[in-house]
């Protein structure tokens, strides 16, 4: 299998994962939420400096449909980071191959 073939595969896994898994994700608390409510301090938190952005606690704004809200805000999610990382990958290896120090020989 050719390594771009392999690439594409295992991106569309990640956002078939992703759109579709977390249909079936726990509506329960997380781990920090669940010790913070325990413990009597979660009504303290404070919202995060992101908390109104577009996709803000796995939900996606604008969309009504909590199912469909959560799987488009995990799929733009894989799919921002896929973008993303292989942006940066493809600038450091250009960048690589020019900046590589002479080895010298003992």
């Amino acid at each position: 299998m050719k390594t771009r073939t392999f690439l594409a595969l295992g991106l569309l896994v990640c956002l078939l994962v992703a759109g579709v898994a977390s249909f079936y994700a726990s509506s329960h608390p997380d781990g920090l939420e669940y010790v913070a409510e325990k413990t009597g301090f979660l009504n303290s938190a404070q919202d995060s400096a992101t908390s109104d952005s577009p996709l803000a606690d796995y939900q996606t704004r604008g969309v009504d449909n909590e199912r469909l809200s959560g799987g488009l805000a995990g799929f733009l999610g894989v799919l921002t980071m896929a973008v993303l990382s292989t942006g940066l990958f493809w600038i450091l290896r250009r960048r690589g191959h020019h900046d590589e120090p002479a080895t010298s020989t003992l």
